[in-house]
């Protein structure tokens, strides 16, 4: 390769500059300070592992954009994780093993072999919190404010936010005894919203579970779909009616606390089927052609760990977080500039102001203060009547 091309990254590999690294990390704080304000406990999870612990549960979708490595140490494979929230499950099973809730948060570089979406980066930050411990509503409704209060805290506007639960699906396939080749054919159809493909492939099941699993594919929408799909499922199995119902209520303590945010049903939308459990969610912004936000419940998934536990969460890609919102923007602040010099005096002047928040640049020898303006200071530290005193800078 020839030296000239040896900066050229990797398409979807990004580096990140001055100052919009200092924008995320100040966003990682305030939003790992909101986290700790609800009670989630901050972990940090290794960049790498066997690949058996990485993709436990996962479904192929993460095996695929893991990347795999050999070990030189055991010979057993390892992957660099490609999703935090495996790791966070074990956290909570194997390693903490508490007896009631557990509240984790993370934040940190991820790396995908294939991108989740068109133009989305392969190494995003993964920002996200997790709560095991719990199989009520009540975690699904609390992880979904947190997530519209991160979306608040980022200033991301025009927020919409999609609903659904996969044991509506999961629930009629099993009444349909459908299973293997037959029940991916129908899920791959019903994501697609193919109308004709999906009453071809029920056309020999008993007729109210055909009818009702083509309804799936039209039940999408505002918060008629709800009332819309009591009535189209009401003959289906006791699993399906206490899915719908735990729909409704997550709804309905969403609309109390966020009266102004559009909600859109979606029941034949199947998000994460092979991964989630229950409830699905996910947060969009016009112009943007994928989720900016997402999560749903994931229960037992600390199984293979040695330990079952309920558990639902979300995350997000910080980066994008910081491009889309309007957060505080953690630009380096105005510092002041102090000349190359030795002064016993001076080192001591610039300790204390360090001490109380200035940002101090020191000259480095052959500098003059016609470098400060690089430095992006405003200020200077000048001797005047034999003490050294911060005075505006003029360029």
């Amino acid at each position: 390769m020839a030296t000239v091309d040896r900066w050229l990254l990797p398409d979807g590999i990004e580096e990140v500059l001055p100052p919009e690294a200092a924008r995320i990390e100040a966003a990682r704080r305030q939003v790992l300070d909101l986290f700790q304000r609800w009670g989630y406990e901050f972990v940090v999870t290794p960049h790498i592992e066997y690949i058996e612990s990485l993709l436990t549960g996962a479904g192929q979708d993460l095996d695929l954009r893991t990347f795999k490595v050999t070990d030189p140490q055991t010979g057993r494979q390892m992957g660099f994780r490609a999703d935090i929230t495996p790791q966070v499950a074990r956290m909570d099973a194997h390693s903490l093993r508490r007896e009631g809730p557990s509240r984790l948060c993370y934040a940190g570089s991820v790396l995908h072999a294939r991108p989740r979406a068109l133009s989305t980066s392969r190494s995003p930050i993964q920002l996200g919190a997790e709560l095991y411990g719990d199989a009520s509503p009540a975690s699904d409704v609390e992880v979904i404010s947190l997530m519209l209060d991160m979306l608040d805290l980022a200033a991301v506007p025009s927020v919409h936010m999609d609903l659904g639960h996969v044991g509506i699906y999961r629930g009629l396939a099993v009444a349909a005894g459908l299973s293997g080749a037959a029940e991916e054919k129908l899920f791959d159809a019903l994501q697609r919203k193919a109308v004709d493909e999906v009453a071809e492939l029920t056309a020999e099941l008993p007729v109210p579970l055909a009818k009702m699993l083509r309804a799936l594919s039209e039940l999408c929408g505002g918060r008629e779909v709800l009332d819309l799909a009591r009535a189209r499922l009401v003959e289906a199995p006791a699993s399906v009616q206490a899915a719908l119902d735990e729909l409704i209520g997550i709804a309905d303590q969403l609309e109390m606390r966020y009266p102004e945010l559009p909600l859109y049903f979606d029941l034949g939308e199947l998000r994460g089927y092979h991964y989630h459990t229950g409830v699905v969610f996910a947060a969009f912004v016009p112009g943007v052609g994928h989720s900016i936000a997402q999560g749903g419940r994931y229960d037992d998934i600390g199984a293979d760990f040695g330990r079952a536990r309920p558990a639902t969460g979300f995350s997000t890609d910080l980066k994008s977080l910081v491009s889309l919102g309007e957060m505080n923007d953690g630009a380096c602040p105005a510092g002041i500039w102090a000349p190359d010099s030795h002064d016993f005096y001076l080192w001591r002047t610039v300790q204390q102001l360090r001490r109380n928040g200035e940002r101090i640049v020191h000259a480095l020898p052959g500098q003059t203060p016609d470098a400060a303006q690089e430095a992006q200071c405003d200020r200077q530290l000048m001797l005047v009547d034999g003490q050294w005193q911060v005075v505006a800078l003029n360029f």
